[in-house]
């Protein structure tokens, strides 16, 4: 089986793809849409009809969130490999233009079946466009449903089903229902939203259901007990993502780069193999001293320092990024 792409493999295929589709489209047209799509996104209301009505909303959208979308999803993916069962089939929920399916084909080989349900037919639309440039059959041939999601969703069985940046937009009993649905129809359950207290509360609504189901914490959690982030904190992590010069310039911006903030967790029905711990902040390195602050596998917060006197594990530590396991795989002897 060949291995799996990087994650900046993908996020360049799907930059292609954007390019061949987007760069008809004036960026001066898209401009404003993109002011009201942020401004409708960051609300904090819920939308009674699809935020993305016509063509050139879809293409906003994808020029200036896709990117972003999928480098999350693709950071969260990538650390569910190898602690989940590979995917033949997903089911991607409110799946907008398909990142996540790009996101999933550049992680895992092993699919070959997508659907996307998503209730805005612009979407949909947009999405198939930018699948055709995929590289990955799983992506070209995924199907696109129209799905106006309420109590009584019936979902697909799947062996992965994602809902990523979707339960902000729904009230609180529907995301309730969507995500028990979620537990009796799929595998694996990947939910991802903003890096944000808000969006965080919503992580941790699902993983309390997702366990209530008999599903297990694959990710980010090394435990399946009550979260130790508490307080004026919480829990999220970082993806970078390289900017286009379309997308400068549809979001003002002079960096070539910005950083995804995230929160979300990964449940599976069956055994997880969770990791020893997870690094949950930035590493603090100074002189002959890196401490990382982990989430443990008993469900305790800790700061761990690590000296130089440590040598392999100190070595370790300085290549640890925030999200990775910790310990490493082969500790010190």
């Amino acid at each position: 089986m060949p291995a799996p792409e990087t994650d900046t493999d993908t996020a360049a295929a799907l930059d292609r793809a954007l390019h061949e589709v987007l760069d008809p489209v004036p960026a001066g047209r898209l401009a404003p849409v993109v002011d009201r799509l942020i401004r409708d996104y960051r609300s904090g209301t819920v939308p009674s009809s699809p935020i993305l009505r016509t063509a050139d909303d879809a293409a906003a959208y994808a020029a200036y969130r896709m990117p972003a979308t999928h480098a999350a999803v693709a950071d969260v993916l990538a650390r569910a490999a190898g602690r989940v069962p590979e995917p033949a089939e997903m089911v991607d929920l409110g799946g907008g233009t398909g990142a996540a399916v790009w996101a999933a084909a550049g992680v895992w080989p092993s699919l070959h079946r997508a659907t996307v349900l998503e209730a805005a037919a612009p979407a949909r639309a947009l999405g198939r466009r930018l699948a055709e440039h995929a590289p990955w059959p799983a992506v070209r041939t995924a199907g696109w449903e129209s799905a106006v999601l309420g109590p009584g969703t019936a979902l697909p069985e799947s062996d992965l089903l994602t809902a990523c940046y979707l339960l902000g937009e729904l009230a609180e009993p529907l995301r309730d229902a969507l995500v028990d649905a979620a537990a009796r129809t799929a595998r694996v359950v990947v939910v991802v939203e903003p890096g944000t207290p808000a969006g965080y509360a919503r992580v941790l609504a699902a993983r309390s259901r997702l366990l209530a189901a008999g599903l297990r914490v694959a990710a980010p959690c090394p435990h399946d007990g009550a979260c130790p982030v508490t307080g004026d904190d919480w829990c999220h992590f970082a993806a970078r993502v390289n900017r286009s010069s379309r997308h400068r310039t549809l979001k003002a911006g002079s960096l070539g780069h910005e950083d995804e903030k995230f929160s979300y967790v990964v449940a599976v029905r069956g055994e997880a193999e969770q990791a020893p711990g997870r690094v949950v902040r930035h590493p603090q390195t100074r002189k002959g001293l890196v401490t990382l602050r982990v989430c443990s596998a008993d469900g305790t917060l800790r700061d761990t320092p690590v000296p130089r006197s440590r040598k392999e594990l100190y070595r370790a530590a300085r290549d640890t990024a925030w999200g990775d396991p910790w310990p490493p795989a082969a500790p010190e002897r």
